[in-house]
């Protein structure tokens, strides 16, 4: 199913309610919706068989379990490297999925190739992070870090 072409008016109202509070019950989303509880769940259910509803989450807020450093980083990868059989952005594809201070990573046109978001304890743990594990990697040539001064919007909702 073509998720794009498949989902009606009722669908979205459905999926706004359920990126506002995903614990949300049929109910309440049916009289929001002007659905029947059942029928909302089967619409529900058809959304997440077609991929539309990837899956739910608890978002935590980083500083509530002492996560208080977050970072943008730019990476630019080395494009040619002998060392490795793999693409050197493949290596890195790989091994970012094993760091857990990496929350988000997205490939990127331009100058550099990668954007990550890092969320660490603090500047020592994003030291360590970066001295250790980033700059080690054998694909990484540079590296350029924001760090987050205020979270002016923080939204998992995509427009609807």
């Amino acid at each position: 199913m073509s998720s794009l072409h498949a989902i009606d008016k009722l669908d979205r109202a459905i999926l706004r309610r359920l990126m506002e509070n995903g614990r949300e019950t049929y109910d309440v989303i049916g009289e929001q919706v002007g659905l029947s509880p059942s029928a909302v769940l089967r619409r529900v259910k058809r959304l997440e068989e077609c991929g539309v509803i990837d899956r739910y989450v608890a978002l935590v807020p980083p500083e509530s379990v002492g996560l208080g450093l977050t970072a943008y980083l730019n990476v630019r990868l080395e494009k040619n490297t002998e060392t490795h059989k793999r693409n050197p952005m493949d290596l890195f594809k790989a091994s970012v999925q094993t760091w857990p201070e990496v929350v988000e990573c997205a490939s990127l046109t331009g100058e550099m190739d990668y954007l990550l978001r890092v969320v660490v304890s603090d500047m020592q743990h994003y030291s360590r992070f970066i001295m250790d594990t980033l700059l080690k990697h054998p694909s990484v040539s540079d590296c350029k870090t924001s760090f987050v001064l205020d979270r002016v919007k923080g939204t998992t909702a995509i427009p609807l």
